[in-house]
């Protein structure tokens, strides 16, 4: 994150006054909400997809209708305020769960999320002697790049190493580097940490890569407690839920030590979206969360329901008062399993459950009647042992559920899609596998 302007300094200066406003226990109350709120209003009204807001009020924004995610992406430059080669940096969201987003963001754009997560991260990576090492996909979208941001605004050490970029940055090299580097902080998907970790501990040399690891920093992807158990056991470091956000609206949540998430209140409007209409995001609340980033500039965004349902909780350990987020996944998210109807975070609670997992495949018919799940066998772990494994599997899977694998079967090597990771992976396309015809075990 580069500086060459004065009033970036000063922009940058103020994002920060902001975001550290609780820290000094200030409350961030309607006064500051109504100002952010009337700029956000004033640069929305330059894109087409919000055209004539009339004069700003609380009132006016919260009759304002919610903007959903398939709209944005059914229309992404009509949310432009600027053109989508305008802003400093071009990015476009994963494509996923549809077609690409262009997201150009300028320089306020990048110098507001950065702080914001920077700020939120303080008492986790400075002061600490870190040294940082970014392992995350160099594609076309942002978590790289705030990672450097970050490092580069806390003044840490740091090196990037993109383990997919073919014939520059391979496992040898990155394993070389470490020699050097000694990094203590892993800015990883994990998807990329978990087939690092397989091929480490087939080399013997994990032992000797995770002695100057501290931190586990997991982000680009879901990660459950499950996961990241799993992994701070194999590295012998901490593991975090590092953020939630997206490409579209920043980042909207950042960890503290407790290894939980927290809203970033100074940079976002946030409400919550229920059966009842759309209220304030306080603590005991559930529903789909919705937002309004306070400092996008590029693409302002009024009321944007993230699709993503939510439960807020507050009095975290660590002291902070803003609400404690977790985040449930999108209904939509869930993949019809034998009747059952599964997400993400709740298969792999299931699966990480025995840490000598080092990732899975689902295999299933057309009909969706029969299921087998496919499990990459930890090198290090008994064999033997894994017969009594799987029946742990399956009774979980049909306690947590409710319905049991046709097969649960260990394998040493799943396809590297499975794992690659951050803007690489999507877990309907790379975790599961159609099958036109089943053959029994």
């Amino acid at each position: 994150m580069k500086i060459n302007s004065r009033s970036d300094l000063e922009f940058l200066e103020r994002i920060q006054r902001e975001v550290t406003a609780h820290q000094r226990d200030e409350e961030y109350d309607e006064t500051y909400y109504a100002s952010k709120l009337t700029d956000v209003w004033q640069r929305a009204e330059q894109t087409s997809a919000y055209g004539s807001l009339g004069a700003f009020s609380m009132r006016a924004f919260h009759d304002l209708p919610v903007t959903s995610k398939d709209q944005l992406k059914a229309r992404p430059l009509d949310y432009l305020r600027v053109p989508a080669g305008g802003g400093l940096k071009y990015y476009q969201t994963t494509g996923t769960t549809g077609t690409p987003t262009p997201t150009p963001r300028t320089s306020q754009d990048m110098i507001a999320n950065t702080v914001s997560v920077a700020e939120a991260w303080r008492p986790l990576l400075a002061d600490g002697g870190h040294r940082a090492l970014i392992l995350l996909p160099s594609d076309i979208v942002p978590v790289a790049d705030l990672m450097v941001g970050v490092c580069e605004f806390l003044g840490i050490p740091h090196v990037k190493a993109y383990p997919y970029t073919t014939g520059i940055s391979d496992w040898d090299r990155i394993a070389g580097l470490w020699e050097v580097f000694r990094p203590t902080v892993l800015f990883v998907a994990p998807g990329v940490l978990l087939q690092f970790s397989q091929i480490m501990k087939k080399r013997g040399l994990l032992e000797q890569l995770r002695e100057p690891v501290e931190l586990l920093m997991l982000l680009g992807e879901v990660s459950t407690p499950e996961l990241r158990e799993m992994a701070g056991h194999w590295w012998n470091a901490r593991a975090f839920d590092a953020s939630y956000g997206s490409t579209e609206s920043g980042t909207l949540a950042a960890c503290c030590a407790q290894d939980r998430l927290h809203l970033l209140r100074g940079a976002n409007h946030f409400e919550i979206a229920d059966d009842s209409g759309v209220g304030p995001a306080e603590a005991g609340r559930t529903g789909r969360l919705v937002v309004t980033p306070l400092n996008n500039d590029a693409r302002p965004l009024l009321r944007l329901d993230m699709g993503d349902e939510v439960s807020l909780s507050g009095d975290c350990p660590c002291g902070a008062d803003a609400p404690v987020v977790t985040v449930h996944g999108r209904g939509s998210d869930g993949t019809a399993i034998k009747g059952s109807r599964v997400r993400t975070r709740d298969l792999e609670g299931v699966v990480y459950s025995n840490r000598d997992v080092m990732g899975y495949l689902i295999e299933i018919d057309e009909a969706g009647a029969w299921a087998r799940l496919l499990l990459e066998r930890d090198p290090s772990a008994d064999r033997n042992a894994e017969s009594g494994k799987a029946g742990l599997i399956q009774e979980r899977t049909h306690e947590r559920l409710g319905f049991r694998w046709d097969e649960v079967r260990f394998v040493n090597r799943l396809p590297v899609t499975t794992k690659s990771g951050g803007s690489q992976k999507s877990w309907k396309r790379s975790n599961f596998r159609v099958v036109d015809e089943v053959v029994p075990a």
